[in-house]
């Protein structure tokens, strides 16, 4: 495998200086060209990404502030275990 540090420093390094295109090849463990290697992702995949994490934030934070309304002591769980003896 890659180390996942180095890779994400020479990725942001290569990108920075306007090498664009560059990405992982998983096939090589190396970083290369993903255009030449016909890898292309849509604008309308990324928008998409950014719109289904942001839809998933705003419903755990949704789902926060209805258990901070209730109580959220936990109250409405399951029983505990009896007292032994």
């Amino acid at each position: 495998g890659m180390d996942p540090i180095d890779t994400i420093i020479t990725l942001r390094a290569n990108q920075s200086n306007g090498k664009q295109t560059v990405g992982i090849n998983a096939k090589e463990s190396k970083i290369g060209n993903m255009f030449s290697l016909d890898i292309v992702e849509p604008l309308v995949v990324k928008e998409q990404i950014i719109k289904s994490a942001t839809e998933a934030a705003c419903m755990i934070l949704r789902i926060d502030d209805v258990i901070a309304v209730s109580g959220g002591s936990g109250a409405g769980g399951p029983p505990g275990m009896p007292p032994m003896g």
